[in-house]
């Protein structure tokens, strides 16, 4: 049997790094590792690059029962940039130290490419036809990978009903009101939108020395001071709800979602746990990038900022309205990328194959649904109308810095995670 940590540990010395804009190391080593694994399995794939070393690979593993639609098991291959002078390990040597593994992608997300490669190895009979996706590109605009391929390929996902993919189904150790250690497991079942924009002021160009009631800077730091401060209304779309009706009754905290003022004092007594919600109850629009003028006695005719919108299901109209309102006089707006949000039903027998998978593996598990305040490749495979979920399960210690693994210094995934995820895995592919 193929050993997890080991598979991962030969994923992550594939340096797939993403810097963005087109400039990646390329992922095509590691596909043909993939791809001839899965070969070895007797499991036929196929490798196809959108670009010159930008590869993903496609498979299909038969179910027991043909008359039941597919599930989609999708990953990326590509990792972000990783600086070895930050870390105390090389970030591509796939180092087991103290019970980790260490190395860029290790919990984003080679651990799940590798975990869904031990299940088969394992030999799991899946239930139902798995077509399985470890694509290129997700780190940057997926433009490379995930889009391309619905774009270009859509047959490939033909009779997809599901998705699992990253972020969900990990521990989450929270403390109860009596002091219990209570292990939650959020699974992700929406994800906000993802909505960059390009503000454009326009204005008189002049000396900077004389006044200007038509400076386009002028107005271009008021639109974006506008846009800072406004506070946006809560929305409580179905997965938020549920995460906060769920949590709180595993923690024992009243809930009180009939105002704002109760939804945020709620989130708040949730504790650690009201992190995972806090950017999910409210739309944002944070102000990122400016520029403006070539010369400081010069006042320019154009001004111009992004901001980085992030829309929860349901709201794009209302936000928009709003934002257009918040611009003013002589600032205008567009898109630099735009990827609608998504959200799978919340009360599923998907949601419930997971949980009981979790519970299976840990007695004490506490499954609840939750919003991704970022974004994933879901956004991609949700245009073929497949419902997305965030499950590649971990077990985690008490006290693991779980969310600043991904993207961030020193990354690294306990071992015994990667076997708890495995045997989730396992019985989720083998049940569902």
């Amino acid at each position: 049997m193929a050993d997890v940590v080991e598979l991962c540990a030969d994923l992550i010395r594939f340096d797939t790094t993403n810097r963005g804009g087109g400039d990646a190391s390329g992922e095509r080593p590691a596909a043909e590792y993939v791809a001839a694994f899965l070969d070895g399995l007797g499991v036929p794939s196929k490798i196809l690059e959108a670009a010159p070393g930008r590869a993903s690979v496609i498979a299909r593993v038969p179910g027991t029962d043909p008359s039941l639609p597919a599930l989609l098991v999708q990953g990326h291959l590509d990792v972000v940039p990783a600086d070895a002078a930050d870390w105390s390990v090389p970030p591509f040597a796939g180092e087991v130290r103290d019970g980790y593994l260490w190395g860029r992608g290790a919990t984003d997300m080679k651990d799940f490419v590798a975990m869904v490669l031990a299940a088969l190895a394992g030999g799991v009979r899946p239930r139902r036809e798995l077509v399985l996706a470890f694509v290129a590109d997700e780190e940057d605009r997926g433009d490379w990978g995930a889009h391309w391929l619905v774009a270009k390929h859509p047959s490939l996902f033909e009779g997809c009903e599901a998705a699992i993919s990253e972020s969900g189904g990990y521990t989450y150790h929270v403390p109860a009101a009596d002091g219990r250690d209570v292990h939650l497991y959020p699974v992700g079942t929406a994800e906000r939108g993802t909505a960059h924009l390009r503000l454009t002021a326009r204005g008189r160009a002049g000396h900077g020395s004389r006044p200007n009631d038509e400076n386009a800077v002028t107005r271009l730091v008021g639109a974006l001071h506008r846009i800072a401060a406004h506070r946006w209304p809560v929305s409580l779309t179905p997965a938020v709800r549920a995460f906060i009706e769920r949590t709180g009754a595993a923690l024992g905290v009243p809930v009180d979602l009939s105002s704002s003022d109760g939804v945020d004092a709620t989130v708040a007594a949730l504790g650690p746990a009201g992190s995972l919600v806090v950017p999910t109850v409210r739309n944002s629009t944070t102000p990122t990038m400016l520029e403006a003028g070539y010369k400081v006695n010069v006042i320019p005719s154009t001004a111009s900022a992004q901001v980085d919108v992030r829309v929860l299901p349901g709201t794009e109209d209302a936000l928009f309205a709003v934002l257009d309102e918040l611009l003013g006089e002589g600032v205008t707006r567009e898109f630099v990328a735009h990827q609608p949000p998504v959200q799978a039903p919340v009360d599923s027998p998907w949601f419930s194959a997971m949980a009981a998978a979790l519970r299976a593996e840990d007695t004490e598990a506490v499954v609840v649904p939750y919003c991704l305040g970022g974004g994933t490749d879901a956004k991609a495979f949700a245009k073929l109308g497949i419902d997305n979920y965030g499950f590649a399960p971990l077990w985690l210690p008490k006290g693991f810095p779980y969310r600043a693994m991904a993207h961030g210094v020193d990354e690294r995934v306990p071992v015994a995670g990667l076997h708890f995820g495995t045997r989730v895995l396992s019985r989720f592919l083998a049940s569902v």
